[in-house]
């Protein structure tokens, strides 16, 4: 999805378009167990000021993911709402050798003035929103997933779900490096 800067008239431009179903699966591919479920659209709203541009977005992703106790596939839908200033570019100078890339070694290195915490680079003539749906998506994802709040999990000795019976296992583990303290008689 690409947004020209002409585009975006005096009063805006509101976009209501379906996000393709490649973008969530890319952002999905850096989360092992995730999985796309169902369709998202995004709805933006692009201001342009002083040669930047306000962007204010929301979509719902709809993913699947295993609980982290037992398992189970859980189905999740993910908001996602961000609001971003997008500058252009500077543009880069015939003397600077660097590639883009923080190799962490200059005195800048991984340093940014507050005000671009929430600040995007674009070319100057065009938005690549894709990128940014991807980013956003990953940062809006849980960490872990349940399948309930109260999700017993799973045996650690014979991997019986405990939400549907118990097992009978003894689940006790002893610390074999403290296994002789339970020995010792207190007076």
């Amino acid at each position: 999805m690409r947004v020209k800067i002409e585009e975006i008239q005096d009063k805006g431009l509101e976009l209501n378009e379906a996000i393709a179903p490649k973008v969530i699966d890319e952002a999905l591919e850096k989360s092992p167990g995730f999985k796309r479920q169902g369709p998202s659209t995004l709805k933006a709203r692009f201001k342009r000021l002083s040669g930047r541009v306000l962007l204010d977005a929301a979509f719902d992703a709809h993913v699947a993911a295993p609980c982290k106790r037992c398992d189970k596939p859980v189905e999740l839908e993910v908001p996602v709402k961000f609001a971003l200033t997008l500058v252009p570019a500077a543009p880069r100078r015939d003397d600077d050798e660097s590639d883009g890339e923080d190799d962490g070694k200059s005195p800048r290195a991984g340093s940014f003035k507050i005000d671009d915490a929430d600040s995007e680079p674009f070319d100057g003539k065009t938005i690549e929103v894709d990128p940014i749906v991807r980013e956003q998506l990953l940062l809006a994802l849980p960490v872990s997933v349940l399948c309930q709040d109260d999700c017993k999990g799973l045996c650690t000795v014979c991997g019986q779900d405990l939400n549907e019976r118990e097992c009978g296992c003894e689940r006790k583990v002893v610390d074999i490096r403290l296994a002789k303290l339970k020995d010792i008689k207190l007076n």
